[in-house]
């Protein structure tokens, strides 16, 4: 029993197998979009070189699997694998579902893209910047003249404040440094030392000087007064705030730059990857949905051409499995079936072949029979003239025993079992071996054997090859009368994974009507005068037995053309 698997022929990984690497593909992504979209986000720079390899490492390994998928793909096509068509189509329909999936989201994409592109565009950022530090400069001068204003006006030996002054400190000079010996005010605001021993302004240091403004005072030689102003902490939060949107806005800009370079990015790592992996899954699962078809296709010729051999395995349990099992089922049926009528056929070819051998066998024992009785009447009412009929009744009886005789050898031929020879037979010299016994014995016939290959080997026995080129050769010289042409032909042809060697003998003789052709190969069939009708039976069954098959073409008036493919040995 042969078997034949439901499994692609060809796959790179199970659909179970695309479907993890999906998953992965997407947790990769997740990952890869955070770190793409805060670095890109925040300084607004196209990715390095190193980044753009780690990205598009995943859609170069994906287009390598899919590369291996379609020139397994573009090799069926060229082998014309059957079912490539269907798997073509379907492949064509997922891929279609996958675009007209795809193609929205991609628009959809590039439009939000488009006009976050042109508001962004819109928005005068560098004026807004230039009016936040303006406003800010400006407050902080205003703050500057409050404070020269206090400064004049206040008595700074009072115990009470003015308003917006934050605290005063008092600084005396002693040996090695200074000491602070009298504050007043916030806390938060004491210094150790005094930041400047010059009277004016301090030069602001953060985060000493968060949200103040400090002046120093000479009263006396040795004391230095520290006077700090209260800004407040919202301004230097509001100075950062400036600071760290004009750099945004500098990203904004960068971004605008680079916009096409970083949507083709996107596109390519966060996008492409799963276009391919879509199509890649599409393939696999296309040769995974139509290969039980393709190989139920395939069983099903075979049965069609008589091989009920056929088990297709099964893992499936779905509905495509339920159908092989059918299948298989249905040709064991056919087996028995085939197997009853072939046995009810052989009974009736039998019984058909003795009604015919007894026929053939009765036709010559009529002449036997007169020319004994001939003779023995003779014999009793004039012996002395039996010499002039006994050589006469003699050579009759001869003559149609040696009928009989060549009769009963063709039927033993055809009825007893041959086996196949395992002998090897040069084409070439058996050929030329068989004809040169024709071409003296028919002057008129022309042989033609300029395409024969000499160096052929067959696998047959010599002697039933011989016996194959002799019924040929007499048929086609009795087919023209014995005047015409005959072409020997010989080619190699590969027949699933298998050479055999393709013989055509055509003559110009006057062919096989068609209500002929369908009986040549039928015992006692002949349309010939002194045929036995089992010359092409015996040929027929040497060359099946040999592994081989015969058929013919023919046509009235055109000449007959007989093919026979028998397996090739050797070197060829």
């Amino acid at each position: 029993m042969k078997a034949i698997r439901t499994r692609p022929r060809y796959s790179i990984l199970s659909v179970r197998g695309l479907i993890l690497i999906y998953l992965l593909l997407c947790i990769l992504t997740v990952l890869f979009s955070r770190s793409f979209f805060a670095g890109t986000l925040y300084d607004g720079t196209v990715p390095s070189r190193l980044s753009l390899v780690v990205f598009f490492t995943i859609p170069a390994v994906l287009l390598v699997f899919l590369g291996v998928a379609a020139v397994s793909l573009v090799g069926d096509i060229i082998a014309r694998r059957p079912g490539i068509r269907f798997n073509l189509r379907l492949l064509g329909y997922f891929i279609i579902i996958v675009v007209f999936t795809a193609a929205p989201t991609t628009m959809v994409t590039g439009i939000s893209i488009s006009q976050i592109l042109r508001f962004w565009r819109s928005v005068d950022t560098d004026a807004a910047q230039s009016a936040a530090q303006a406003l800010a400069v400006e407050n902080y001068f205003f703050h500057i003249e409050q404070f020269d204003t206090i400064i004049r006006q206040t008595d700074w030996d009072a115990t009470v404040l003015p308003a917006h002054i934050a605290s005063v400190q008092h600084f005396r000079a002693q040996e090695g440094g200074w000491e602070s010996y009298s504050f007043a005010g916030s806390e938060h605001t004491m210094l150790d030392i005094p930041p400047s021993q010059n009277e004016g302004y301090v030069t602001r240091e953060l985060p000493r000087d968060l949200g103040l403004i400090r002046y120093t005072m000479l009263p006396a030689g040795n004391i230095i007064r520290l006077i700090s102003y209260n800004l407040g902490e919202d301004f230097d939060l509001g100075l950062a705030a400036i600071e760290t949107q004009g750099e945004r806005f500098e990203v904004i800009g960068n971004l605008q730059d680079n916009t096409q370079v970083l949507t083709f990015f996107y596109y390519g790592v966060f996008f492409f990857p799963t276009l391919l992996m879509t199509i890649i899954i599409a393939i696999s699962f296309t040769r995974r949905v139509t290969n039980p078809i393709m190989e139920l296709t395939e069983a099903t010729r075979r049965v069609a051409e008589g091989d009920f051999s056929i088990q297709i395995l099964v893992r499936r349990r779905d509905e495509l499995g339920l159908l092989i099992r059918s299948f298989n089922a249905m040709v064991q049926d056919l087996e028995k079936s085939r197997a009853a009528l072939l046995k009810a056929e052989k009974i009736s070819i039998w019984q058909n072949m003795a009604q015919q051998l007894a026929h053939e066998i009765k036709n010559p024992l009529t002449p036997i029979k007169l020319s004994a009785e001939r003779v023995l009447r003779r014999w009793r009412n004039d012996p002395g003239q039996i010499g002039e009929i006994i050589d006469e009744s003699m050579l009759a009886i001869i003559q149609e025993t040696e009928g009989l005789s060549n009769l009963l050898n063709e039927f033993r031929t055809l009825s007893r079992p041959m086996g196949s020879s395992r002998s090897w037979t040069k084409i070439g010299e058996s050929v030329e071996e068989v004809m040169g016994l024709y071409r003296g014995s028919y002057p008129e016939v022309f042989f033609n054997t300029e395409h024969i290959a000499g160096d052929i080997i067959i696998k047959i026995d010599k002697n039933r090859f011989s016996q194959i080129l002799s019924n040929l050769f007499i048929n086609a010289i009795a087919a023209m009368d014995g005047n015409g042409f005959i072409e020997i032909r010989t080619d190699v042809v590969k027949k699933r994974e298998v050479q055999f060697c393709r013989l055509s003998i055509r003559d110009t003789g006057k062919g096989i009507s068609k209500e002929d052709s369908a009986q040549v190969f039928i015992p006692y069939f002949t349309t010939k005068e002194s045929g036995t009708g089992l010359g092409l039976p015996i040929i027929e069954r040497i060359v099946s037995d040999h592994g081989g098959v015969i058929w013919f073409n023919s046509a009235q008036g055109s000449g007959t053309t007989f093919f026979i493919d028998l397996p090739v040995g050797g070197d060829t």
